[in-house]
């Protein structure tokens, strides 16, 4: 009896002591990983009330054929410059590489830039910011643009996840300064992959 008893209080909280918590939404660990990451307080971009009702992100469904070699070609002689940002903040970057590659049988070209302030925190110290805008913004994606972290390879060739492709801090919260994709860095093509626009922003 007193096993019979065990097992229900067992059950009983299996289903009520995780109080009332959900598992992180997402099909690969990019999309758990940033769920998670939005939906801790302590982490989040989002407006407390965004975040009290959050779920999981939206996305576009995982494609490996967003998943690019691309060539990398360091450039050289860069000057720092200011990036400009949705506010009057300007941080200093500097224009690191260039990255061709094919996709939906046509060339492309993206400028990778290296954050001056950044790349002197520990475990930074190789990041690249890799900030792009595509003819799904505004429709699908966030209409700023989206951005993608990076890693500088050891060779010329680097890999672009565009699947991991997230949105500015902007896109959830204006309190946040965020930088405004370059230009040059519009790919006339949909770039369906990566996180999609947030509710009506």
């Amino acid at each position: 009896m007193k096993l019979a008893i065990t097992f229900v209080l067992v059950l009983m909280c299996l289903s009520s002591c995780n109080d009332g918590k959900q598992p992180i939404k997402g099909e690969t660990q990019f999309q758990i990983e940033i769920n998670a990451e939005y939906k801790d307080a302590t982490s989040s971009p989002l407006k407390e009330e965004d975040r009290k009702e959050f779920e999981g992100l939206d996305f576009f469904e995982y494609d490996p054929t967003y998943v690019i070699e691309a060539l990398f070609t360091r450039t050289t002689n860069e000057l720092p410059f200011k990036m400009k940002t949705t506010t009057d903040r300007l941080p200093e970057y500097v224009k690191y590489g260039v990255l061709d590659f094919f996709l939906h049988d046509e060339i492309f070209q993206l400028n990778v830039y290296q954050n001056q302030e950044l790349k002197k925190q520990e475990g930074y110290e190789n990041y690249l910011f890799l900030p792009f805008s595509d003819e799904t913004n505004g429709v699908e994606s966030y209409g700023g643009g989206r951005y993608i972290d990076l890693r500088i390879p050891e060779g010329n060739t680097l890999i672009i996840d565009f699947n991991s492709a997230y949105n500015p801090y902007c896109a959830y919260n204006d309190k946040y300064s965020c930088p405004i994709v370059p230009r040059e860095n519009y790919l006339r093509t949909r770039i369906e992959a990566g996180v999609k626009k947030f509710k009506d922003h």
